[in-house]
């Protein structure tokens, strides 16, 4: 049997001639075996308790060491592998939970922007405003803001797969609400409940990849998951107008019910849990669970091995408890710190705050084109309802070209420069120059919005801009997790707070002010503080460690 590691215990360790289950030599079966019955179950405070990990050797029942009374059958071993680490999981078995949690993440994304396209049935029916109609892409935003913070501590609690299969099923039962409402206050209600529902297959996918992926192999499936956001956000419309433009807007919903019914499924059957610290207490949980039934058969101890003298082992009876379990904080408290420290970290450290400044004014581009399309391409080019949202398959095709580029980029940086990969900066060259695209997008697009440019022209300068967005989106997760480490969750809180409330309002003024300021001049005005924005990566390149050095939090994980 291999040697144990050092075990923690949380207290003392026990006097073995005192605590430690024997076996009496004088107690016999008649065929000369060890007569090991309950009776030598003596109470719980002989056993002693110890630390369990993933590395943790498990040792073996005593009663494998001795012959043993053959009337008596001890139960059966349990299966732990379910319980393995995910950092150890095949690599087909990552691929499949990375692939179906970017399929959630597609049709998550899809939600967002294919309610725009039945706007002007909506506001016929109810009789109210455009903006009115906009609001539901606001509110919308505004629950997949707020919803990820008070969620997040159930998924370190509970793990993953519960978040997911239960707000998945209400993410489909609010879509059932948005195609059958006959109000626009039901509309509303139903779109804010739906942003919250559906907000864990988003925000939460980025834990799911830093469960199972350590951060020098994160970057593929980190670009899967940006490119699934962007893919489905260009999706929706582009799907949303063609089913507006030849029927009722309800069809909207109702196809969303169907797919988003179909990938619920798919992750009730097949997604597992990822989040290590959750399989960890399940584990500690089955074999306390093996150790009682051992004890009521009769079986007591497990062979444990000497501090000083690994080779030699000792009878004992123990349990396991894991540290993260008596770590962790009540319910309400991590609530509250899960409310607070995303804003304390947005407002105390620079890193956080020009991120989240970047990323927000990005995805609020991304978003202003739900409203900004229509508005430039009807204008200039006549097109109706379905050629409009034919644009945004631009979206989608930049933001598949942008994954692969990202992908092959990485590996190539990896083998070209491999000391690149010691800091967080190393992340950012490749950002610095695909980044500026985004400012190059908005001035493309604002000079060849006229009627007298072909519309090919400013549809492939909104897919320049997505690359742009894209890569935003991608170093912000990137660099803020390699940073913050155990406080990434709150810096990407922070950060995805900013981006959909951003993103929400631009909708609402975004065609007013292209008719007040012209296409050119509203469109010069974005892609200027695009380009200022741009500086962000380029600063931390040059200041990046000695900001970090002097941060609270990310000198704390610099120091260990």
């Amino acid at each position: 049997m291999s040697a144990m590691p050092e075990i923690h215990l949380s207290q003392p360790p026990p006097d073995y001639a005192n605590q430690n289950v024997q076996h009496d030599d004088n107690e016999k079966s008649p065929d000369g075996s060890a007569n090991i019955s309950p009776s030598h179950t003596t109470s719980s405070d002989d056993i002693a308790y110890h630390y369990l990990e993933f590395e943790t050797p498990i040792p073996r029942p005593s009663y494998l060491s001795s012959p043993y009374d053959l009337r008596t059958t001890p139960p059966a071993e349990p299966d732990l592998k379910k319980y393995e680490s995910p950092f150890k999981w095949s690599r087909r078995r990552k691929q499949a939970i990375t692939w179906l949690s970017c399929l959630a993440t597609t049709v998550t994304a899809y939600a967002a922007g294919s309610y725009t396209a039945g706007d002007a049935q909506m506001e016929e029916e109810w009789g109210v405003s455009r903006v009115a109609i906009t609001v539901g892409v606001t509110i919308f935003t505004t629950g997949f803001a707020i919803a990820p913070m008070i969620l997040a501590p159930f998924s370190e609690i509970n793990g993953r797969r519960p978040m997911f299969v239960v707000t998945g099923i209400l993410y489909v039962i609010f879509q059932v609400c948005c195609a059958v409402t006959r109000s626009y206050g039901g509309m509303l209600i139903s779109r804010f409940l739906k942003g919250c529902a559906s907000s864990t297959f988003s925000t939460m996918v980025g834990g799911v990849v830093s469960d199972i992926y350590h951060a020098e192999d994160r970057n593929t499936a980190m670009a899967l998951f940006s490119g699934a956001a962007l893919f489905g956000t260009g999706l929706g419309p582009l799907v949303s107008s063609f089913i507006a433009y030849h029927t009722t807007w309800r069809w909207i919903f109702y196809l969303q019910v169907i797919t988003c019914g179909t990938v619920q499924i798919l992750v009730i059957l097949f997604f597992k849990e990822t989040r290590g610290s959750v399989l960890l207490s399940k584990k500690a949980k089955c074999l306390n669970k093996y150790y009682d039934e051992l004890e009521a058969a009769g079986f007591v101890g497990v062979d444990m091995p000497h501090d000083s003298n690994p080779s030699k082992t000792t009878i004992q009876r123990i349990r396991w408890k894991v540290k993260s379990d008596e770590e962790r904080a009540s319910l309400l408290q991590m609530i509250k710190i899960s409310l607070f420290r995303p804003f304390h970290l947005l407002f105390t450290e620079p890193v956080v705050f020009f991120f989240s400044l970047w990323v927000a004014f990005s995805w609020a581009i991304l978003y202003l084109t739900f409203s900004a399309i229509p508005v430039i391409f009807t204008a200039s080019h006549n097109f109706n309802l379905y050629e409009n949202g034919s644009v945004f398959s631009a979206i989608s095709v930049a933001s598949i070209i942008s994954t692969i580029i990202s992908i092959l980029g990485d590996k190539w940086m990896k083998r070209r420069f491999p000391h690149l990969g010691d800091s967080p900066e190393g992340r950012l060259y490749l950002t610095c120059a695909q980044s500026i695209l985004l400012p190059v997008g908005l001035f493309w697009l604002a000079w060849t919005s006229g009627s007298n440019v072909h519309w090919i022209v400013p549809t492939l300068a909104i897919g320049c801009a997505t690359m742009g967005i894209f890569s935003i989106y991608l170093a912000v997760f990137n660099y803020l997790a390699d940073t913050y480490h155990r406080y990434a969750s709150s810096a990407l809180a922070a950060q995805s707070f900013c981006r959909n409330m951003l993103g929400g309002a631009f909708p609402l003024f975004v065609p007013q002010m292209f008719r007040a300021m012209t296409f050119q001049g509203a469109g010069s005005l974005l892609g200027g503080i695009g380009a200022v924005l741009t500086l962000v990566p380029f600063a931390l390149l040059i200041w990046g460690p000695k900001i970090r050095a002097r941060s609270k939090f990310a000198s704390e994980i610099m120091e260990k």
